[in-house]
């Protein structure tokens, strides 16, 4: 790992032995600690995950499509609104009483 930054903090991992060498194996491969190994592989597939829920590219079109959308004023959905304004499926065993007679 290049960074020099210190490492305070601590990540308890349970694995099968099987599991374990193979992260070992892994490791010895890239001339690596485990650690170093397990750390950088760890970031990078957070990095991949989280990628497009930080920031995202557009091009001057889509980046004029998309501040229009944001600027153009509301658009009801009739449906929408009724959906929200009906009792959920939760809500309406809550709503509705137990059948006469249903000892279960």
């Amino acid at each position: 790992m290049a960074s020099s930054t210190l490492r305070t903090e601590k990540l308890d991992l349970r694995l099968t032995p099987g599991a374990k060498q193979t992260l070992q194996r892994a490791a010895a491969a890239a001339q690596r600690s485990v650690t170093d190994f397990v750390l950088d592989s760890a970031l990078a597939s957070a990095a991949e995950t989280l990628a497009d829920r930080q920031t995202f590219q557009l091009n001057p079109e889509q980046w004029q499509a998309f501040v229009a959308a944001l600027d153009a004023p509301l658009q009801t959905n009739a449906r929408l609104a009724r959906l929200l304004q009906e009792p959920s499926v939760l809500e309406q065993d809550l709503l509705e009483p137990p059948p006469a007679g249903d000892a279960g």
